[in-house]
C-alpha cells in the first residue's frame, strides 16, 4: 500500500493532544505570552516544507541532503557568536520577532547525510570513518552549548549504525566504552549546576527548593491527576506556576494532571503506534539507505520521548529535551514534522527505481 493513512491520523491525534497541552499551560504565570498562537502557528508554517517534500520526491530529498547538512553545520556554528541564550545555553538564533534552534535542523540534516554514507552497510574501516567524519563536527558543535542535544545525536548515529548491519560486538564495545567514559571522562568536567541537573532524579528530595524542585512538583502534578485528571483546563500545579516549564520540559506532567492515567496512557500508545509505523516503514523498504533513515527518525525521535517522560517521572536525568509534536516550540515542531514528512515520502516512493 503506497499510502499509509494510519501514520498522518497518528501524528495529527498527537498534535491535537500538544495543542490541548500547550493552550492549557499558556495560563501559567510563568508562560511566555502567545505560546498557544505561536504553536498553531508552527502547524501552520509545517505546511510549506511538507509541500515541497510531496513535490520533491525521495530521491530529490537524499540529493538535496549534503546541501542542507552544510547549512545546518553554519547555522549550528553561528550559535558560538551571535547565538541568544535562553535557560543558561547560548542555541537559539533571533529571526525578526521569532527565534529558531539551529540543533532541529542539524538533527535532519544528520539522519539525511549518514543515511548517504552508511547506504552500502558494513564494509569494515572505512564504514566507520565516513560515518565519524559526518557525525564529529556536527555533535562537535551541538555538545559545546547544549548537552542533551549532543546526547539526541548520538543515540540517532548508534541506531542507524546498528541498522547499517555493524557486528553486534562492535556495539557491545561501543557501549562498554560509553559506559566508562561518560562517568570518568566527561562528567567530571561539567559544571556543578550541570552534574547535580543530571543526578538530581534519583532522590530529587535531597534538594527540594534546589536541583530536585521542578522533578517534585512534575511528580505531585502526574499523582494529582489520578486515573481520570483533573479535567481541560483545570490543572492547579501549571495554572498556580508551581510546575516549571508546563509548557516544554513538563509538558507530559501538564497533560497527566488534567487527563489522568487514561489520557497518559492515550499518549504513549499513540507514540508506540507512530514507533510501530516506522519500523514497518523500515521492514517494508527494499533499500538499506531508506532502512537507515528510518533507524534515525525512529531513534531520535523515540530517544525523546524517553527521556522526556522519564525525566518527568524521576526516573531519568532532567536534561531539557522536549517532548515531540506535544511540548511547546516552533522550531521544534516545524522540525519534527518535517522529519515526518520526509519519512512518509520516502515510503511513498520506496519502490520506484526498483525490478
Amino acid at each position: 500500500m503506497k499510502y499509509d493513512l494510519r501514520f498522518p491520523v497518528i501524528i495529527a491525534l498527537l498534535l491535537a493532544a500538544g495543542l490541548l497541552t500547550v493552550s492549557t499551560a499558556a495560563l501559567s504565570p510563568r508562560a511566555s505570552e502567545g505560546i498557544f498562537v505561536k504553536q498553531v502557528l508552527g502547524v501552520l508554517l509545517a505546511a510549506v516544507p511538507l509541500g515541497v517534500l510531496w513535490w520533491a520526491g525521495r530521491d530529490r530529498i537524499y540529493r538535496f541532503a549534503p546541501h542542507l547538512f552544510g547549512l545546518a553545520l553554519l547555522l549550528q556554528a553561528s550559535t558560538l557568536v551571535i547565538g541568544k541564550e535562553v535557560n543558561g545555553q547560548k542555541n537559539w538564533i533571533m529571526l525578526g520577532p521569532l527565534q529558531f534552534q539551529p540543533l532541529e535542523i542539524t538533527k535532519l540534516a544528520l539522519i539525511l547525510m549518514l543515511a548517504l554514507v552508511l547506504r552500502g552497510g558494513f564494509k569494515g574501516l572505512p564504514t566507520y570513518a565516513r560515518a565519524l567524519a559526518v557525525f564529529l563536527p556536527a555533535v562537535g558543535l551541538v555538545v559545546v552549548n547544549d548537552f542533551g542535544g549532543a546526547m539526541v545525536l548520538s543515540v540517532m548515529f548508534g541506531v542507524m549504525l546498528l541498522a547499517a548491519r555493524i557486528p553486534w560486538w562492535h556495539a557491545a564495545l561501543a557501549v562498554l566504552a560509553v559506559g566508562v567514559t561518560v562517568p570518568t571522562v566527561l562528567f567530571p568536567h561539567l559544571e556543578p549546576y550541570q552534574q547535580k541537573r543530571l543526578t538530581i532524579f534519583v532522590n530529587p528530595y535531597q534538594d527540594p527548593r534546589g536541583a530536585g524542585y521542578q522533578v517534585i512538583q512534575s511528580i505531585i502534578a502526574v499523582g494529582s491527576g489520578g486515573v481520570e485528571g483533573k479535567g481541560y483546563k483545570q490543572g492547579s500545579q501549571s495554572h498556580n506556576g508551581f510546575l516549571p516549564e508546563a509548557h516544554t520540559d513538563f509538558a507530559f506532567s501538564t497533560w497527566a494532571e488534567e487527563q489522568g492515567l487514561v489520557g497518559a496512557l492515550g499518549v504513549l500508545a499513540l507514540y508506540g503506534a507512530l514507533f510501530w509505523g516506522l519500523a514497518g516503514m523500515a521492514a517494508q523498504s527494499p533499500r538499506l539507505q531508506d532502512q537507515v533513515l528510518f533507524a534515525g527518525i525512529l531513534g531520535q525521535i523515540g530517544f525523546q520521548v524517553i527521556e522526556n517522560i522519564g525525566a518527568a517521572l524521576s526516573v531519568l536525568p532532567l536534561t531539557g529535551i522536549t517532548l515531540p509534536l506535544i511540548s511547546y516550540g516552533l522550531s521544534s515542531l516545524v522540525a519534527t514534522l518535517t522529519t515526518l514528512g520526509v519519512a512518509y515520502v520516502v515510503y511513498r516512493d520506496r519502490l520506484d527505481g526498483q525490478i
